[in-house]
């Protein structure tokens, strides 16, 4: 008899959370919202009722390869051919990567992409599904193939990748307008550069209409004008990718702020420059820190940036500060190193939460 009341009560509790995330916990619409501007300051307006936390709606849009995987004991040089090493097939795409990283992260996320209709396409839908990612968004192409990268790692944990973008590449503003709905109830939209600007800046325009959080990971570099820029709320390129952007040479912390000053006056209202094994750079109105990163045992940092990214939006859209957002990115993307793969190597919310429990034990971060 007790146990039928408190499935009742639980099953309230949910409906008024679901009903919460449909009304309050919406973005409002007028201009540069309170929302976001909470959400890039210091104050946390994520609501929590006990234990149980709605997962916040978060739209992908981007590119999905499958990665063919050569481990090394050291990246070749042009021309040179390296025997030895293992093989391993992994789900990939910068895209893609985000949305996994962001869903076991704890968002509810809709992927907008485009898939062959051949064998990797299916792998990839079937392992979105298994992910719990909402997949309707999802274009099957008759006419391209799936994405495919090839990837080798050295023994140090770097890596080259070439990429067959196939399908990826006839990713349209007609794609995303056919998800105009879930951008619109969304709390962040999370962009990456493997797929067309037409359709890039088609989710970054209807989600600044809608007042919704736009993170641009620029990657890999290629020139953006200020329209696109104009748009983004969240940069964040590697140091690289920010020298790409800035033409600045990026060596020391005077050279990071201002780059960082650089980009935040073409438009986004904060630039997180993501440096490796030497942590995060953070630039926003009132706020610049560069935060060190996790010390472990790199075995491959292919979707390091990603898992950062998918985890930054999700700490983001859950009222986090920047600091406090880049914090929980960093540990996600710390676990991510320690494990072989792209997808298979995002961590689970509770593995990010008892890492950060334990760095913070020993003082680190």
């Amino acid at each position: 008899m007790g146990g039928g009341a408190d499935q009742d009560r639980t099953g309230d509790l949910l409906n008024a959370i679901q009903a919460l995330s449909r009304t309050e916990l919406q973005p409002h619409r007028e201009g540069l919202t309170s929302y976001k501007k909470r959400v890039l300051s210091s104050r946390r307006i994520w609501f929590k009722m006990g234990t149980v936390m709605a997962a916040p709606r978060i739209v992908v849009v981007g590119s999905s390869n499958t990665d063919l995987i050569v481990r090394a004991g050291r990246i070749p040089r042009p021309g040179e051919t390296v025997i030895g090493g293992t093989f391993h097939v992994a789900a990939g795409g910068k895209g893609a990567n985000q949305a996994v990283a962001a869903a076991r992260a704890g968002g509810a996320v809709t992927f907008v992409a485009r898939l062959g209709a051949d064998d990797f396409g299916d792998r990839a839908l079937a392992g979105f599904k298994a992910d719990g990612l909402e997949v309707s968004a999802i274009r099957r192409d008759p006419e391209a193939a799936s994405g495919v990268a090839l990837i080798i790692i050295g023994q140090d944990g770097e890596n080259s990748i070439a990429v067959a973008s196939g399908a990826n590449a006839r990713l349209s503003p007609a794609d995303v307008r056919a998800a105009s709905s879930e951008i619109e109830a969304s709390r962040a939209v999370l962009l990456q550069l493997e797929t067309p600007l037409p359709a890039v800046r088609a989710a970054a325009r209807l989600a600044a209409a809608n007042d919704v959080l736009v993170i641009l990971n620029p990657a890999p570099a290629r020139p953006l004008d200020a329209s696109l820029l104009r748009l983004v709320d969240v940069l964040t390129p590697n140091a690289p990718e920010a020298e790409f952007l800035t033409g600045l040479a990026v060596r020391s912390r005077r050279d990071l702020s201002e780059a960082a000053r650089l980009l935040r006056q073409r438009g986004p209202k904060a630039v997180l420059i993501t440096l490796g094994a030497k942590g995060v750079f953070i630039s926003a109105e009132g706020t610049e820190a560069l935060l060190p990163a996790f010390a472990v045992k790199a075995v491959d940092t292919t979707a390091a940036g990603d898992v950062f990214n998918g985890a930054l939006a999700v700490a983001l859209a859950e009222g986090e500060t920047l600091l406090e957002a880049a914090r929980f990115a960093s540990g996600a993307a710390a676990l991510s190193v320690t494990k072989l793969g792209a997808q298979p190597s995002a961590p689970a919310r509770r593995e990010i939460e008892l890492f950060l429990r334990s760095a913070a034990r020993r003082g680190g971060n």
